[in-house]
């Protein structure tokens, strides 16, 4: 007898999960159904390939969704309670909670091209009256709920029917091929770069499509992405989108010098005399951002004036700086001093393509070493050139809190903000580094004629701290605020006070220098800085985690949609929300 129950027992368990899988598979199109509004959004395929991808990957991910929301939530609760009243029920509110979270994400997604996270919520919270507008979002739930409490009971009558077909095996087999052929089809695309496919990498919520490509290139394999990046004939980013008309009256020589990890307000006149008295006679810009806070993304947004988001981009695999282009096309000589960065050039090979390279490397490993040297070459190679020249030299001792052996630096002093006992000695260490630099800043500057322009800048800030992953994700104004000075020939003396951005510097170069008539919009993210920008915005960092500078707060966003406000002393703000004053699209 006691067997005969724990049999009935077994077989209602399995009746229930039979029945869980069929009711999960229903609602899986109806997911297909409403994640039609995606492919709205994005557009429809123009291709039968296109088609053919966009169809079984859709019925693999979405089947696979809602098995995996069945797996977590019915099927638990199937062997804890089964009981087939309580269960068809309980089944029918989450099939209608998910549905309506993957509906109310198609409409984040329409007006934002986000999919849900804090991030999208919050920014949407800001429009929800325009976003639900009308009465479909009372009436959309209700039918949903209707909907699912009549299928559930609906399959839970004919449950035996269905298993007596052997439809299950059948369905199981085919979704199952959907999903994995899906997934073996994108790598061949994203190794082919079959846009017609890889166009739809981010439009469904959740999707992770395999890809090909780092396999690939870590075996030294080419991808067509990489062939086509090379022949500059890739759909997508148009750089510049018109092309320049440029007329340039005279060739003046430019020295731009970047220093890695230069900190506006440590400027001062102890610790660098030199640049703060050369600052007061020229052109001191005094409210100045980086466009990352690193070098990768703060010497491309330096010479692209594009965001570090863009650093990933194929278009611009084998794509120069529009400004070095330019350059090379009106006479200019390109030369580079630093020492081995190759982080930027890993992100993006081309950014010094033009360039002929001087590169310092110190048996030793010192970056003050590295920067004498840079200096040196640098004072070699000038009063050879014949030709007009644009040199670039990149310092990057304090990014290292280096100095050469046996520099005779400045004294102690005690920090004006609080800091911790580690921090303290790495604050005055950094004194002594960025000291070091002003006194080769005043070697290079010196040397330079009247009618040469000169920029002065920082590639990023430097918060004081010997954790490389504290540093990479800090977008405070320590990280990010920089000096920048230019000399410009005959110019007088200024303060500006207005804020300003390295993407525009290329502007403020290509129409004052290059003679280019084009909107700073055909190639640039940021306008003259000649000019206040009206733009009440800065984006800084690049695609893994970015900060958007307002003029009263600063909002730091991460890849997942997470963020954090912070205030202008980079304070955290609990209770503070989104403005809402941000347009992404």
């Amino acid at each position: 007898m006691g067997e005969k129950k724990k049999q009935l027992g077994r077989d209602k368990v399995s009746r229930l999960v039979n029945w869980g899988h069929w009711f999960a598979f229903i609602n899986g199109i109806f997911a297909m159904i409403i994640g039609n509004r995606y492919i709205e959004t994005v557009g429809y395929p123009d291709t039968w390939i296109g088609w053919g991808y966009l169809s079984i990957s859709t019925i693999g991910h979405f089947s696979f969704l809602a098995f995996i929301v069945y797996l977590i939530t019915l099927f638990p609760l199937t062997i804890i309670m089964p009981y087939s009243r309580i269960l068809r029920g309980v089944a029918a509110t989450i099939a209608s909670l998910s549905l309506y979270v993957l509906l109310y994400d198609t409409i984040i997604y329409d007006d934002y091209g986000l999919h849900l996270s804090p991030f999208s919520f919050d920014l949407a919270w800001t429009d929800l009256n325009a976003i639900l507008h009308g009465t479909s979002y009372i009436i959309a739930p209700l039918a949903i709920i209707a909907i699912e409490l009549t299928l559930a009971n609906f399959l839970w009558k004919r449950i035996d029917k269905i298993q007596r077909k052997n439809w299950g095996n059948k369905v199981v087999a085919f979704v199952g091929i959907c999903f994995v052929s899906s997934h073996l089809i994108h790598i061949w695309a994203d190794a082919a770069d079959v846009t017609q496919i890889t166009r739809f990498d981010d439009t469904y919520p959740l999707s992770y499509p395999a890809t090909a490509r780092s396999f690939m290139e870590s075996h030294g394999i080419e991808s067509n992405t990489a062939r086509h990046a090379r022949s500059n004939n890739i759909e997508g980013l148009t750089y510049p989108i018109e092309p320049l008309q440029c007329h340039q009256q005279q060739q003046s020589n430019v020295l731009m010098i970047t220093v890695d990890g230069l900190r506006a307000d440590l400027i001062n006149a102890k610790t660098m005399p030199f640049l703060t008295q050369y600052a007061a006679k020229n052109q001191d810009f005094t409210n100045h951002l980086s466009g990352g806070n690193e070098y990768a993304s703060g010497m491309f947004s330096l010479l692209y004036g594009l965001q570090g988001s863009y650093m990933d981009a194929y278009d611009l695999t084998n794509t120069p700086p529009l400004l070095s282009q330019t350059l090379v096309k009106s006479g200019y000589k390109l030369a580079l001093f630093t020492d081995k960065h190759t982080e930027v050039i890993d992100k993006s090979p081309a950014i010094f393509k033009q360039f002929k390279h001087y590169i310092s490397d110190d048996a030793q490993q010192s970056s003050a070493n590295n920067d004498l040297a840079s200096v040196a070459h640098f004072e070699q190679w000038q009063p050879k050139q014949t030709a007009p020249w644009f040199a670039l030299v990149n310092l990057t001792a304090p990014e290292s809190y280096d100095t050469p052996a046996g520099f005779w630096g400045i004294e102690t002093v005690k920090p004006n903000t609080p800091l911790k006992p580690a921090q303290k000695v790495l604050f005055n260490q950094y004194r002594q580094s960025i000291n070091f630099i002003d006194q080769q800043l005043a070697q290079l500057v010196k040397a330079q004629p009247a009618d040469t322009i000169i920029i002065i800048t920082g590639v990023s800030g430097k918060v004081f701290t010997s954790n490389a992953n504290e540093a990479k994700n800090n977008l405070s104004p320590a990280n990010v605020k920089v000096p920048l000075i230019i000399h410009w020939p005959d110019g007088a003396a200024s303060r500006i006070n207005y804020r300003t951005s390295h993407y525009g510097l290329v502007p403020t170069l290509m129409t004052k220098l290059l003679g280019c008539t084009n909107p700073s919009t055909d190639y640039s993210a940021g306008r003259s800085l000649l000019q206040p920008n009206s733009q009440n915005w800065v984006y800084v960092g690049d695609n893994r985690i970015f900060a958007i500078y307002q003029k009263q707060e600063i909002t730091v966003i991460d890849r997942h949609g997470k963020y954090r406000i912070y205030d202008n002393h980079y304070l955290h703000q609990l209770d503070k929300r989104l403005s809402g004053l941000i347009s992404f699209r």
